[in-house]
């Protein structure tokens, strides 16, 4: 009972001890620096209580905090002063969390030791913020950046670039300032990250730059990447066509090659309806306009087909044709005689040059190029005239050109005066202007008559250029003449015509210089334009430039022209081809009775003549180190000359000739003189072997002569390519009339020399037998009959062969070198051939003369006609005539 009013009276004194509560501010502002563990307060944290100094009652024990999981603790300092410390519990990062809130209360130590009663403070709201650590670097957004800029302009600003910091303060998490790291660039940036160039750009200069740029933040803390930014140039926008080369490189044999395969047109997008664009290969500085092939005018119109009798006006200069020699000429060209007419000059060609009447059919035909005219005025310029003889200036015919047109003026017969009727035929040719063009003019009139010049009194000169200046009465060139004669052997192409599609139109000229194009639409004309393709046909074409013209119109939608489309100037480079080697190879030596050459026929030179072609030609697929080949080639040759050399012949009593009938069927022809025989015409080397196997020598008075020489040559594309010269001789041998005959059954080939023996001229006589004993007398008979059957089947088997040959041969006529002549054949033998053989080797040497010479004698009778015969006449069903193997035969 006592007890229970003793603890009843200590409640009591301890709530009298313990009255008040703790006491803090309302609010606190604190600051804590990210990683660090301390937070200043502001007002500093401190609790008061009035209770103090009561023990427990005025002391305080401790810091409360409430609300959002703060993490933060606070710390009771000093009990008696009641300071405390606010902490992080943990680390503290901006980047995660700027500012921090929550609720605190302070606590008293209560009553007693234990604590009980104590009593808390209200509640003071705390602010904290977290102070940020610049940790992080800036980073670009982008990891490349491109622009492209227009050469020649100055830009403010090319593009931006942008850099962040993820610091959480606007100290450190701005970026104050960018650096371009590339030295020597024309290009600047300011603090917000614009590039402007300082210069002004050239695409020709440089295409492309590639810089490097670094940024800072507020801190001064770098960017730990520098990022590139990629500027390209472009040139200023210019219509026109793009993606082409000036220059063009033409390997021959290569056929169609593409001129501009990634060419396209630039209209800076303008606004088109159509686009018309003409490519035109300008050749008028190769030849006759263009890669023909160079051979002669005559020559040309053969190989066409063109009717023979056309006059050659313009030939080149020689003793018979005068006429030309005081003329210019472009001896410079891949081609034929050209001549040039500088306004000053003219030819007069004789009056029995010139047809007297061109009859109701004629054919003019020249290759033309004119020059530029003097003056505003264009005067009358004259090709071709035929005039009164009184000097009246009266043409009857005429040729000229007038103010870019070609003119033909034609009369009628000037003594019927009261018919007379002037006609000029007209023709407007853009060719007139500065190219060569073939021009044919053929008409149909009736009873016209000319005169000829004879006392020339030149005017209205003409100026250009003229070669092959023909004309034929009484016939009309055929389109397909003159399309042969104009005929070009390089020219423009288009390499796939399926891939042009429909909405292109194009359109070539006759002689494919010139190809004209039509699209709607960019696409269609872009690809078309690459399809455009270079091609020479020529197995060795003309090397050297040809230059290449593009002109381009541009026609937009309500108007004529929109766009000025500059032209373009290219060039084809045409390489040099493989040079063939043209070797001609034979027989160099003939010995010859001369007997046979006073024969009507006389001797034919070169039987055996082979004519080769040869180029040396590099091969990839040969092996890697692209070991060079040898390829035989078959071609065309145009002339082959045979030239004697020495004295020249003598017309009394020697010649050069080839029979007419050499020709028939081939495209040749021939002429000789004293100096030798020229074949020429455009034809196969096999068709030129066949005709030079045909000239033959004569000399009916060989006399004293002892031997002739002469030089066979041949050439290919007017003397482009030459053979080597290959010299021939002719021995001539003279012996008495018995030697020739034997020599004459004996030597029959061309490669068989005439073998003379001493002992030809003896005959079998009776003083000769009547030493000889009677078993050899036996043997004598049996040799001479067993000779004679020889002899007998010798003859009968070579004119079987002859038959045979003569069958094959071209001319259908038969060779003279291929007969025995048997009507005169006188044979001599040694009789006592037969016993000399099966004596011993061992003889006296006054027998091994007549030994030789007689087994020699046997040799050429017998064995030659019957061994080697056979032989012989196998060969003979190969070539058509006799062949000898003169390697038997001594010399």
């Amino acid at each position: 009972m006592l007890f229970l009013v003793l603890s009843g009276q200590c409640g009591i004194l301890a709530g009298k001890v313990n009255k008040h509560k703790p006491w803090i501010e309302t609010s606190y502002h604190g600051v804590i620096t990210e990683n660090m563990d301390t937070v200043l307060l502001d007002p500093p944290l401190v609790a008061l209580d009035k209770d103090a100094p009561v023990p427990y009652a005025g002391e305080i024990c401790a810091f409360k905090i409430h609300g959002q999981e703060a993490p933060f603790e606070a710390e009771v300092l000093n009990r008696t002063s009641g300071e405390g410390v606010l902490r992080a519990r943990g680390p503290i990062d901006c980047e995660q969390q700027k500012e921090y809130t929550f609720i605190i209360q302070a606590y008293d130590c209560g009553a007693s030791p234990s604590g009980a009663n104590w009593k808390k403070s209200h509640k003071a709201v705390v602010h904290i913020q977290v102070d940020d650590v610049n940790e992080v670097s800036p980073v670009f957004r982008e990891p490349l950046y491109r622009a492209t800029v227009t050469e020649g302009k100055i830009y403010d600003s090319i593009l931006q670039v942008e850099a962040w910091d993820q610091d959480c303060s606007p100290q450190y998490s701005q970026i104050c300032n960018y650096e371009i790291v590339t030295q020597d660039t024309p290009f600047a940036i300011d603090r917000n990250g614009n590039i402007r160039n300082t210069e002004r750009l050239s695409y020709d200069k440089q295409q492309h730059y590639k810089i490097m740029v670094t940024a800072y933040d507020c801190g001064q803390k770098k960017a730990m990447e520098s990022v590139p930014v990629h500027i390209d140039v472009k040139p200023v926008c210019k219509p026109g066509w793009q993606g082409w080369n000036k220059r063009l490189d033409y390997e021959p044999g290569t056929g169609s090659k593409q001129l501009f395969p990634k060419m396209h047109l630039e209209t800076c997008d303008g606004p088109l309806s159509s686009v018309r664009a003409m490519v035109e290969l300008q050749t008028s500085h190769i030849g006759k306009g263009c890669d023909r092939e160079t051979y002669s005018e005559k020559s040309l119109q053969k190989l066409c087909g063109a009717a023979s009798g056309s006059t050659d006006l313009l030939p080149a200069p020689s003793v018979s044709t005068n006429w030309t020699a005081s003329l210019l000429t472009d001896s410079g060209r891949d081609s034929d005689l050209i001549f040039r007419f500088d306004g000053r000059q003219a030819a007069n060609i004789p009056e029995w040059v010139v047809p007297q009447n061109l009859t109701d059919q004629f054919t003019i035909a020249t290759w033309m190029k004119h020059g530029p005219s003097p003056g505003l005025r264009a005067e009358k310029e004259t090709l071709l005239c035929n005039s009164d003889k009184t000097e009246m200036n009266r043409h009857h015919y005429s040729l000229y050109v007038h103010n870019c047109r070609l003119v033909f003026l034609l009369r009628r017969d000037f003594i019927q005066l009261d018919s007379f009727r002037p006609a000029e035929f007209h023709w407007r040719l853009e060719q007139v202007r500065n190219i060569f063009s073939f021009c044919t003019v053929y008409f149909v009139a009736s009873d016209c008559k000319y005169a000829c010049v004879t006392t020339p009194r030149f005017t209205q000169y003409f100026r250009g250029s003229l070669s092959g200046l023909t004309i034929r009465p009484g016939k009309i060139a055929t389109q397909k003449v003159i399309s042969c004669l104009q005929a070009c052997k390089e020219g423009l192409d288009i390499s796939s015509l399926e891939s042009l599609g429909k909405g292109i139109k194009f359109h070539f000229n006759p002689a494919q210089s010139v190809l004209v194009m039509e699209a709607d639409d960019l696409e269609s004309i872009n690809t078309a334009m690459t399809k455009v393709s270079y091609i020479n046909s020529r197995q060795f074409p003309t090397p050297g430039l040809r230059k290449l013209h593009i002109t381009t119109t541009v026609q937009c939608f309500g108007e004529d022209t929109c766009i000025s489309i500059p032209d373009i100037k290219a060039m084809v480079m045409v390489l040099p081809p493989s040079e063939p080697r043209i070797t001609i190879a034979g027989v160099e030596r003939l010995v010859w009775p001369a007997a046979q050459l006073r024969a009507p026929v006389g001797v034919a030179l070169f039987k055996d003549i082979h004519i080769i072609s040869t180029v040396t030609k590099t091969d990839a697929t040969l092996s890697i180190a692209r070991r060079p080949g040898v390829l035989e080639l078959m071609h065309n040759l145009d002339y082959c000359d045979v030239l004697v050399i020495g004295e020249e012949l003598d017309p009394e009593r020697e010649s050069l000739e080839i029979h007419h009938s050499s020709l028939l069927g081939k495209h040749l022809d021939a002429t000789n003189s004293t100096s030798g025989i020229s074949i020429y015409g455009v034809d196969s080397m096999a068709h030129y072997e066949q005709a030079i196997r045909q000239v033959r020598y004569h000399n009916w008075k060989p006399g004293g002569l002892s031997e002739r020489r002469f030089r066979l040559s041949c050439s290919e594309l007017n003397g482009r390519y030459t053979s080597n010269e290959f010299n021939f001789e002719i021995a001539i041998v003279h012996s008495s009339e018995a030697e020739e005959h034997v020599n004459h059954m004996a030597v029959q080939s061309q490669y068989m020399r005439p073998v003379h023996h001493p002992l030809v001229v003896h005959t079998v006589n009776s003083d000769h037998i009547s030493g000889t004993p009677p078993a050899a007398t036996v043997v004598i008979v049996m040799c001479i009959a067993a000779l004679v059957v020889i002899v007998v089947l010798g003859i009968y088997r070579i004119h079987t062969t002859h038959q045979d040959g003569s069958k094959e041969d071209e001319e259908g006529r038969k060779d003279p070198e291929m007969d025995w002549d048997d009507s005169n054949l006188n044979i001599t033998v040694n009789p006592m051939e037969e016993v000399r053989e099966e004596e011993p080797e061992e003889e006296e040497d006054e027998d091994e003369e007549d030994d030789e010479l007689a087994g020699d004698l046997f040799s050429a009778e017998s064995e030659d006609s019957d061994e080697e015969e056979e032989t012989n006449i196998q060969k003979g069903k190969v070539k058509g005539k006799l062949e000898w193997d003169p390697s038997t035969l001594p010399y």
